[in-house]
């Protein structure tokens, strides 16, 4: 879940013709959150934008388990959506009393692929740290018995981020995702050397993102994911305006610059990338 201020879009989309021109290929937005009021008025046509845009399948990730049942309704209506179960840092102080075993319990429903959000965010230290800390090695005790990804915020807490991450895996293996990444070259080496991916939101498109395009260029293209985070962050020409899954392929296509492919190497290699971590997927849902 980003930070930027949600502005309200329109049904209409300018520039949606742009996009549309890419809709032979397929791409994941692994990462957004449809339960969000944003899109109450007119879900069914942002997800229909999508589908034409290109973006074969949504996960919509959850911030908060207490309201779980909302997110899983959505997901439950759509057959191309699919959620995460978890408690977002910034509300990790109100559901610590969510037992392990809950989110596990949860986790069993057909369409959850993942664990989280969970994680560190020290630039707005919303929970006490501690208990962003407790909830983080909650979500994943959850994503190491359940082997579903584990899907990382991670802000301005680079070394506590990377330090916990390194204990807990040699307690035991887990697969995760680095979501909306932001910070340093550090902690996304440490991450792949671990095995995780990391993934990259609209803000890899901003003018002054200098310094996070040189880390997106080396995050290997095998660990690598592309996201929206919406309803925050829309990237490049639809930046200020309300963000939106279709809005992934402009992302996308920024990286693929970056790398030196096209956008079609990219969205294939992105998409090969989210089957192969977030497995409870099934591939068919991409055809939907």
């Amino acid at each position: 879940m980003g930070s930027e201020a949600r502005v309200q879009g329109s049904a209409g989309v300018p520039g949606y013709s742009d996009i549309q021109a890419h809709s032979a290929m397929k791409l994941v937005d692994h990462h957004c959150h449809l339960d969000f009021p944003d899109f109450a008025d007119e879900l069914d046509g942002v997800i229909a934008r999508a589908k034409a845009a290109g973006v074969g399948l949504m996960v919509s990730i959850s911030t908060r388990i207490r309201r779980f049942d909302r997110l899983l309704a959505i997901a439950d209506a759509h057959a191309n959506v699919f959620c995460s179960v978890g408690t977002h840092p910034h509300y990790a102080h109100e559901e610590l009393d969510v037992p392990v075993a809950e989110i596990v319990r949860l986790s069993r429903h057909p369409k959850v692929v993942a664990i989280g959000e969970a994680g560190l965010d020290y630039f707005y230290d919303n929970s006490p740290r501690a208990a962003q800390t407790q909830g983080f090695r909650n979500h994943i005790a959850a994503a190491r018995e359940t082997q579903l990804p584990l899907v990382i915020h991670a802000r301005d807490a680079d070394s506590d981020v990377a330090k916990i991450l390194e204990e807990e895996m040699a307690i035991g293996a887990f697969p995760a995702v680095l979501h909306c990444y932001t910070g340093g070259a550090e902690l996304a080496c440490r991450a792949v050397d671990l095995g995780l991916y990391v993934s990259f939101s609209g803000i890899v498109t901003f003018k002054k993102s200098d310094v996070l395009r040189e880390v997106a260029k080396t995050v290997p293209l095998d660990r690598l994911l592309v996201e929206t985070d919406a309803p925050y962050l829309a990237p490049g020409k639809y930046r200020g305006r309300r963000n939106e899954p279709a809005f992934v392929v402009e992302t996308a296509a920024e990286l693929a610059r970056m790398k030196g492919v096209t956008l079609e190497e990219l969205a294939r290699a992105t998409t090969e990338n989210f089957l192969r971590l977030y497995k409870k997927t099934p591939r068919d849902a991409m055809a939907t």
